[in-house]
């Protein structure tokens, strides 16, 4: 039997801590949830801000919520060269040597020295459903992205992270996702 799981594309977003959020949008600023995400809990934002860095940058970024303890940056590789920012291949939360840039909202604007990432890829599993797929939290696979329009592609270095938290899903960038021509709703053949 095959291990399949949707293959979801994440564009580039900010989550940002408390403190930034009030410099950023004022004191005692909370964020508002535009849509909910396939993740429980987690949810895109009606605010956004400005990321900047030493070529240009993006008038708009959406902010995922909830609030973190660290602001964090994930852009493509392609979007972190466009505007000139550092941004190695990182598991979301891994922010020591990260890049940096200006975050400005609509109250105030901040530098980040640490928190720009290239989210590594990575598949989200309840125990349930690493148990049954035999997966293991950490475990490395590779991810089949099949696709009838000639750019079949497999996926390796996949990260495979377990918390009954998650809903079954892989996600990758849109560089990763337009390497494979993919298609929302896209199923994946876990290797």
């Amino acid at each position: 039997m095959e291990n399949k799981v949707l293959v979801e594309i994440s564009a580039r977003h900010v989550h940002v801590s408390q403190q930034d959020l009030e410099t950023l949008f004022g004191k005692g600023y909370e964020l508002t949830v535009k849509k909910e995400l396939s993740q429980p809990g987690q949810y895109a934002c009606n605010e956004r801000v400005k990321v900047i860095g030493t070529k240009g940058e993006f008038p708009s970024v959406s902010i995922l919520g909830p609030v973190r303890k660290e602001t964090q940056v994930e852009l493509s590789l392609t979007d972190a060269r466009s505007i000139g920012v550092t941004a190695p291949v990182r598991e979301s939360g891994d922010l020591d040597g990260s890049g940096s840039c200006k975050l400005v909202g609509p109250q105030g604007e901040i530098e980040i020295e640490k928190g720009v990432i290239a989210a590594k890829r990575h598949i989200h599993a309840t125990t349930a459903d690493a148990e049954k797929m035999g997966l293991k939290n950490g475990e490395i696979v590779s991810v089949e992205i099949p696709t009838s329009n000639g750019r079949n592609l497999t996926f390796g270095d996949v990260v495979v992270r377990v918390s009954d938290s998650y809903a079954l899903a892989m996600h990758i960038d849109t560089d990763e996702a337009n390497a494979a021509g993919m298609a929302p709703n896209t199923i994946g053949i876990i290797k």
